[in-house]
């Protein structure tokens, strides 16, 4: 049997669980069951149909199973007379469920025929070139290689403090702005990523070992040393680390996941399964010793609690911030796309905007805390639910179709014989997990930032060094 007809069995067996399990209001199932119909279409045809290698649905497809089906319905299940909250508070209502339900499945619909619009419209399947390497990568490497050991220097203290972050200590020993924050996080801090990509470049398309070659090797060995130091999961949260890692993986063992079969396999067995049996287990009260000592108190945990307990948690409470945005518009109105510019104009510091909006998970947060005394306010919000609260319907069909654009945009990337932009393309594919989820804000700017990290000040870098030397050279001979 076929991978991809083992991946659908196994696809169908988890939903027909999933659904015979669920024992509610027929609206309510009747939504979910929707939902679940229009996500296998787009399914099979990724897995089926599809010829065109498409990380995108394969990321899509798993945002939309795991954070719309699978943990809204396991949480719906849990409720009880005495507790019937989503995890970021707001109660359970059939209505508000369902109505949610007719949101997402209309974004589903407008997205998947985007995709197919735009996809045969502008998707340009090329061949890359057999090109010769580029003599400049290796002074390339070197320019970034010194901007990382300055920026090291530089930001120093801040590093310390972000090892510190990691270990649950309160104490803030660095404070810098939110807009240095994303300068060091998402750009200098991911330049080391752009050199690593363009000296494995240059070593692929390099026939013979010579002394430039080795020159690179060895700057390789260092550029990634110093991108470990920067992004570690002691210094980076696991949202941002993932499709870091994950595109380290495709970029030196592409075969892995160079396939919509493979893709969605890997996207779909991480996200569904892995996370959710690693996120359980943190949660286990129980020393290393007692459970070396003791291995059946791992089976306990997750039979009475572990694997299920996990969907309960604020890691996945998007479908319950669609309905509580949903709400908030009943209750104040569209924004009209004002809180959209706090996404779009993220560069701007508030020292400069002073009425700059707030993201649209705080927004949302500080909402849900007001009007159902909840206690955090910095939320996710999904895509669908930054289209609702700006433009209504309207919002939601139009972030759809923008999505479907820009997915088949970065498509082309993926064929580029640029090899940032491939890497580029291919991140987004992992980054749109984090995207999907939101709030549009952080999801936007940390891709821009990474994009400039990654690909286009790299690029600048080497254009220069081409350039000036190009100059010199016609100086010389007109000498």
């Amino acid at each position: 049997m076929k991978l991809n007809n083992i991946i659908i069995l196994v696809y169908l067996l988890i939903s027909t669980t999933l659904f015979l399990s669920f024992f509610e209001n027929i609206l309510v199932w009747g939504s979910f069951f929707l939902n679940w119909l229009f996500l296998t279409v787009i399914f099979l045809y990724h897995l089926k149909i599809e010829r065109n290698y498409s990380p995108f649905l394969s990321a899509y497809i798993t945002f939309g199973y795991l954070f719309f089906l699978l943990a809204p319905m396991v949480q719906i299940k849990a409720f009880s007379e005495d507790s019937s909250l989503f995890p970021n508070s707001f109660p359970y209502s059939e209505s508000a469920v369902t109505y949610a339900n007719i949101i997402i499945l209309l974004f589903h619909i407008i997205f998947f025929f985007g995709y197919l619009f735009f996809k045969k419209r502008y998707y340009k399947k090329t061949k890359r070139p057999a090109l010769p390497p580029n003599k400049f990568t290796p002074l390339t490497l070197i320019v970034i290689l010194i901007v990382g050991i300055v920026t090291f220097i530089m930001s120093y203290d801040y590093w310390l403090n972000l090892i510190s972050e990691s270990h649950w200590r309160s104490n803030k020993i660095y404070e810098i702005s939110v807009s240095s924050q994303l300068m060091l996080k998402k750009v200098l801090y991911m330049m080391p990523l752009g050199a690593i990509v363009l000296g494995h470049d240059y070593l692929k398309r390099k026939k013979i070992i010579t002394n430039n070659s080795i020159y690179v090797f060895l700057l390789l060995m260092v550029l990634f040393a110093m991108f470990i130091v920067f992004k570690n999961p002691l210094t980076e949260k696991r949202n941002s680390i993932g499709p870091i890692y994950i595109t380290l993986l495709f970029l030196f063992s592409p075969k892995l996941l160079n396939s919509n079969t493979k893709s969605f396999l890997f996207l779909f067995f991480s996200m569904v399964i892995l996370f959710p049996l690693v996120s359980g287990l943190t949660h286990l009260d129980a020393s290393i010793g007692e459970i070396m000592n003791n291995p059946e108190l791992i089976l306990d945990h997750y039979r009475d609690e572990g694997f299920i307990t996990t969907f309960n948690t604020l890691h996945y409470d998007a479908f319950a911030n669609v309905m509580a945005t949903i709400d908030y518009v009943f209750k104040n109105g569209l924004t009209w796309g004002y809180q959209l510019l706090s996404g779009l104009l993220f560069f701007v510091p508030r020292s400069i905007w002073a009425s700059k909006p707030n993201s649209t998970g705080e927004v949302i947060g500080d909402y849900v805390i007001e009007d159902y005394g909840f206690v955090y306010s910095n939320l996710s919000n999904p895509l669908v639910a930054e289209g609702y609260i700006n433009f209504g319907i309207i919002g939601v069909v139009i972030m759809a179709f923008a999505l479907a654009f820009f997915i088949i945009k970065l498509m082309n990337w993926l064929n580029s014989e640029s090899p940032l932009k491939r890497i580029m393309g291919f991140y987004f594919a992992v980054h749109l997990l984090f995207l999907l989820r939101g709030d549009f804000t952080n999801g936007f700017s940390y891709y821009i930032g990474t994009l400039f990290g990654v690909m286009v000040i790299p690029s600048m870098i080497n254009k220069f060094l081409k350039m000036s030397f190009k100059k010199k050279h016609k100086q010389s001979q007109s000498d």
